[in-house]
């Protein structure tokens, strides 16, 4: 059966890699506020916030939203920041709402967990959102979480499927994460191993395609199986590792954060020390998909492809 599904976003990464595996087969709408990377689909060139965007989603007699627009790297504006993150998903879900669209996607993070000296050793769906006021993409999936929770009990017809995925990479991946694996060498917080989840891009593009045919509802982590610690990243891209003292870093932080050396500020520097790490029972028992790829695996073939990040 053909649907219509909009998806916002949709000049970006995941956003093409999702076209790509929809397009043949759906009428597939695209919303972003970036130029149209093709032209295969009906495309508008809109911010998510746009009061246009109700009049878009009944015009395509759209059945099914993926929001995948996000703000990945904060801005020196936190409230614009704000306002395009969770101002922009609550305008999605208004549009949804007036449409009567029949299922909504919506790619949050394992940050929305929060960066915490005491979360588990393996976050499941169940434990608390806690993401950090001190980092403003952590703190905004924490809030529109809470704002889908909330659309849940009170318009249960919009049916909802969250997506939380650890780092995500592919072939092709260039973000601030992989700026630190970039590094002559990499830094380690003492006391801290600092585990890093993975998930392959394609296992990403495979959950979506799976959540909107099978129009699935619930919350999901998404990550490949197990976990690499800093010390395993730094072996295996044969790089050195600097360990400094908590006291040492912050300090460093924040005189390179002054001086412009560095996006982390001193008060960030929990995200590089408590990072969430996923448990995945719930994608593979409850939703129905196994990743393809371990997180070591998905590491490997990141570097396969992109040799330069290795010594």
């Amino acid at each position: 059966m053909t649907m219509n599904i909009l998806i916002t976003g949709s000049e970006g990464y995941i956003g093409q890699a999702c076209i790509a595996r929809l397009l043949p087969h759906h009428h597939v709408v695209g919303i972003d506020i970036r130029p149209p990377t093709k032209q295969a689909y009906p495309y508008f060139q809109e911010d998510i916030r746009s009061p246009a965007l109700a009049a878009i989603v009944q015009q395509h007699e759209i059945t099914h939203v993926v929001h995948l627009a996000s703000v990945m790297q904060a801005s020196d504006d936190r409230q614009r920041d704000y306002d395009i993150d969770v101002n922009g998903t609550q305008n999605v879900v208004e549009a949804c709402l007036q449409a009567h669209v029949h299922h909504l996607t919506v790619t949050s993070s394992g940050a929305a967990y929060g960066y915490h000296a005491n979360n588990p050793k393996w976050l499941s769906e169940s434990d608390p959102l806690r993401g950090n006021k001190s980092f403003a993409y952590s703190y905004h999936k924490r809030l529109i979480e809470e704002m889908l929770a909330d659309y849940r009990l009170e318009q249960p017809q919009l049916k909802q499927l969250v997506l939380r995925p650890g780092t995500i990479l592919g072939a092709t991946t260039n973000n601030q994460i992989t700026d630190l694996f970039a590094k002559r060498r990499l830094l380690a917080i003492k006391g801290s191993e600092s585990p890093f989840v993975f998930i392959w891009d394609q296992d990403v593009v495979n959950i979506i395609h799976d959540g909107v045919i099978a129009s699935k509802e619930g919350q999901f982590n998404l990550a490949g199986d197990g976990a690499m610690t800093i010390s395993d990243i730094a072996e295996t891209l044969n790089k050195p590792l600097l360990t400094l003292p908590p006291w040492l870093l912050k300090s460093a932080l924040r005189l390179g954060h002054k001086v412009g050396l560095t996006q982390y500020s001193a008060e960030q520097i929990d995200f590089l020390r408590y990072r969430p790490v996923l448990a995945n029972q719930a994608l593979k028992e409850v939703f129905g998909y196994t990743p393809q790829k371990t997180s070591r695996e998905v590491f490997a073939f990141f570097v396969e492809h992109n040799p330069e990040y290795r010594a």
